[in-house]
């Protein structure tokens, strides 16, 4: 089964992800930190990952790089209603070749459902 990772600190967020994605055949897995979540990629097969940008403690642009540097393959998708605030810092991160995307808060279900479908294919 394929596994979707949801990094977000906000409980009402994870809790939409699990919603949209509550009869797509894969196992959604939540964490509530960068740091919990980076364990977890770099202890278990993650086939994608939504990840927020704005966090406390170690922030998304943090994360994204400790789960490349851990080995974490899967493609992120940072999601973020502060792109602007974090720009800089993931510019630089694409330049030094850590692949992402950008998506912007809110999501709707539909959008959380067309990236896990265009990833995973047909779960």
């Amino acid at each position: 089964m394929k596994r979707v990772l949801v990094i977000d600190d906000d409980d009402a967020v994870r809790s939409a992800f699990r919603l949209a994605l509550d009869d797509i055949d894969a196992d959604v897995v939540t964490m509530e930190t960068g740091e919990r979540g980076v364990q977890i990629a770099s202890t278990e097969i993650v086939d994608l990952v939504f990840l927020d940008l704005k966090m406390p403690g170690m922030d998304g642009v943090d994360t994204l790089r400790r789960l490349r540097a851990s080995g974490c393959r899967a493609p992120i998708f940072v999601v973020t209603g502060f792109a602007e605030e974090f720009m800089a810092r993931l510019r630089k991160a694409a330049d030094q070749g850590l692949d992402f995307e950008v998506m912007r808060k809110p999501l709707e279900r539909n959008d959380i459902r067309s990236v896990v479908t265009a990833v995973l294919g047909g779960t």
